[in-house]
């Protein structure tokens, strides 16, 4: 993995802005795993992928993560930091399928979250990638309570067998006692992080490039103790 320097950080950020979230977590898991084909980015497990980003984001910006959420039973703004120790080790990720209920499915995909950006049921779209995840000839159960199982029994087992594919934090909020999971992103965690300071070192680029004459690429190529050492003196 190569490093985030200020200019590839803002390659990447001119690169992703105006794109899908699928398309720029792929943009992201390009930078994080540079050795991996760009057409093998797609194919890749959502757990590997995730996976590649955390690593990419605790080299970026540290181990510890701001994390924040609203109560959905009080509105309460629940506030708390994430170390990297809490959270699934990156290191065991695998890309064999996973068995269901003597079912082989694949492991989930960007591929597969792709096609389901048009449907706008949560119960449709999660039936959609159970489809897409098992083998062409494999038959869904016509009950509904069996289909249900099976649904249930693929997530549960994803959950155990990739966290990364869809990480859950538990929660409770002090002010109402609500009990609760919400789902955590890694990669729209870490885009927002990069939006974020993008905009800073261009601010810093305009402040410097006013004061002193120098280009873009001048002023990336500082250190940041040296960029905030020039901005202290022209803020003065």
């Amino acid at each position: 993995m190569m490093a985030l320097s200020p200019k590839r950080l803002l390659w990447a950020w001119e690169h992703g802005r105006r794109r899908h979230p699928i398309d720029r977590a792929l943009l992201l898991h390009a930078l994080a795993a540079p050795d991996l084909p760009p057409e093998r980015l797609a194919d890749q497990p959502l757990g590997c992928r995730n996976a590649a980003l955390f690593t990419l984001r605790c080299a970026a910006f540290g181990s510890r993560l701001d994390a924040w959420l609203d109560c959905p039973a009080c509105g309460e703004r629940l506030e708390f930091p994430l170390e990297a120790s809490q959270l699934p080790p990156t290191s065991a990720q695998h890309a064999e399928p996973l068995r269901v209920a003597g079912h082989r499915l694949t492991r989930p995909t960007s591929r597969h979250l792709a096609r389901l950006v048009p449907l706008d049921d949560e119960r449709q779209a999660a039936m959609q990638l159970l489809r897409d995840c098992l083998p062409s000839n494999a038959p869904l159960p016509e009950d509904e309570a069996a289909l249900t199982d099976l649904l249930e029994a693929a997530e549960a087992a994803l959950e155990v067998q990739d966290p990364w594919a869809e990480l859950s934090l538990a929660f409770g909020c002090p002010a109402c006692g609500h009990q609760d999971s919400a789902s955590f992103d890694i990669a729209d965690y870490l885009w927002e992080e990069i939006d974020a300071r993008a905009r800073e070192l261009l601010d810093d680029v305009h402040v410097l490039a006013r004061a002193y004459g120098w280009s873009e690429p001048q002023v990336l190529a500082l250190s940041d103790a040296r960029r905030t050492a020039y901005l202290e003196r022209v803020q003065a």
